[in-house]
């Protein structure tokens, strides 16, 4: 179980190590100190939605355990922790009236953080818009993104003197595609019309609140957290290569090339453009110089050409084959995809600085004898630093890197049959047990502060 010190001293002494969490995932408490529904809260009520039923409304009651949590993240180690705030606990309504207690329970997170000498990360966003914002179309309306740079402005006045670095938006492809398009994530919707909304809305959102949270403190390194995918053709063949490409820009490019390039690409306009309400000044909102992004990874995505689809990109998914290199959530294992991804991203698009902002694996290993032997997970995590080692060596700009999860959560879909966690939580007792891969991490980074 120990770590390879080699690989541990692949990074410098200044590389960032952190773990991550979000929100509705962890805090419970849906109901407690003025906090309204979010979209979630609705959609996981719904029958059929999420796995069983289960909901976020106690998760892993981290909103009243949140103090020994600090304290479990502090023991192992790290130099950072990746968190998210909730908009239904500022804004219970999305917009209007301040939730004075909401502010509150992040000012208290926040001040242990920087009594532990954690650094600070928190995302505005990671998917639980405040219902009431529903009424209005959701992630749909324009008027969804003005409300989020009023969020925005609210959070940086109350909290930005302790943010080390601020995300606006976590995901956009699961808002956008997963939630929208595919009516897997809430809302639930299936519409090309509703995606396409969505994407211009959510990239104009994202570029709003940097603006907002710029004019309160002109020096918060700003960046959001893209799940970009590694997309690798079927075959060789003229079709599979280029429905891969058109699958990167369907997939990747409809957020990076607005963003750091200031255009959506002719094949996007071209498909929904009709759908997106472009205005005028839009994209040089949305494309302003970001001090850092994020990206997170898990598994690639292997595409090959569907000559009977109607739609853009043309393109159908090839679903891994059952086998060993399958975490128990179903997704390939494939650490190159990683290396490749971001060496891929750097040479098309000229990006700010990374953080790893999200990585890790699916394994429902539970406690024998108080001891979780989840060797699955540490195969993986090590394969994987040591891809992003090797994008660090071809001169990827990579400063950090936060673990998903530091502990099993609710995760979406899927309910608590998933545990991406390095903490095992048992959700009738919410005792926390470090599983096996936790100590491999911690001896890790002190192979890496030892530094020699």
């Amino acid at each position: 179980m120990a770590p390879n010190k080699e690989l541990a001293q692949r990074f410098p002494q200044d590389f960032l190590f952190g773990v991550a969490t979000a929100a509705y995932q962890i805090e419970g408490a849906a109901n407690e100190d003025g906090r309204k529904p979010s979209i979630w809260d609705a959609f996981s009520k719904m029958p059929g939605r999420v796995f069983q039923q289960h909901s976020g409304d106690v998760a892993c009651d981290h909103y009243h355990r949140w103090e020994s949590d600090i304290d479990l993240i502090q023991s192992l180690g790290v130099d950072a922790y990746r968190f998210s705030i909730a908009w239904p606990r500022i804004l219970p309504d999305g917009r209007g009236q301040v939730n004075e207690k909401g502010l509150d329970f992040y000012d208290r997170l926040i001040d242990a953080m920087v009594e532990r000498d954690l650094k600070v990360y928190p995302t505005l966003y990671h998917w639980d818009l405040p219902l009431m914002l529903a009424g209005d179309g959701g992630w749909t309306a324009r008027s969804t993104a003005e409300a989020f740079a009023d969020y925005t402005d609210i959070v940086v006045r109350r909290l930005g003197d302790r943010i080390d670095a601020l995300a606006t938006i976590n995901e956009p492809w699961c808002i956008c595609h997963l939630s929208h398009l595919y009516g897997i994530h809430a809302p639930g919707e299936k519409s090309t019309e509703a995606f396409a909304a969505v994407v211009h809305t959510l990239n104009l959102a994202h570029g709003l609140g940097v603006q907002a949270a710029r004019a309160v403190r002109s020096d918060l390194p700003m960046g959001i957290v893209i799940n970009a995918h590694s997309v690798y053709p079927a075959s060789e063949t003229p079709e599979d290569r280029e429905t891969a490409e058109r699958a990167f820009e369907f997939n990747n490019g409809i957020f990076f090339s607005p963003l750091f390039q200031g255009t959506y690409h002719p094949d996007i306009l071209s498909a929904f453009g009709d759908s997106m309400d472009i205005r005028d000044g839009d994209l040089e909102i949305i494309s302003q110089p970001l001090d850092w992004w994020g990206l997170n990874y898990y598994t690639p995505l292997r595409i090959a050409h569907d000559p009977d689809a109607a739609d853009y990109p043309q393109a159908r998914t090839i679903a891994p084959e059952q086998g060993p290199d399958l975490t128990d959530i179903g997704w390939e294992v494939y650490e190159k995809g990683l290396s490749d991804l971001m060496k891929d991203l750097y040479a098309r698009y000229r990006l700010p600085d990374c953080y790893i902002t999200e990585n890790g694996a699916c394994y429902n290993d539970g406690p024998v004898n108080g001891v979780v032997d989840d060797q699955r997970r540490i195969d993986y995590l090590e394969k994987h630093f040591g891809a992003i080692a090797d994008a660090r060596e071809a001169g990827v700009p990579v400063k950090g890197y936060f673990l998903w999860s530091l502990m099993d959560n609710f995760e979406w879909a899927e309910g608590y049959r998933m545990r991406f966690g390095i903490v095992h939580v048992d959700y009738d007792t919410q005792v926390r047990t470090l599983k096996n891969s936790a100590l491999w991490y911690r001896d890790l980074l002190d192979a890496h502060k030892a530094g020699d």
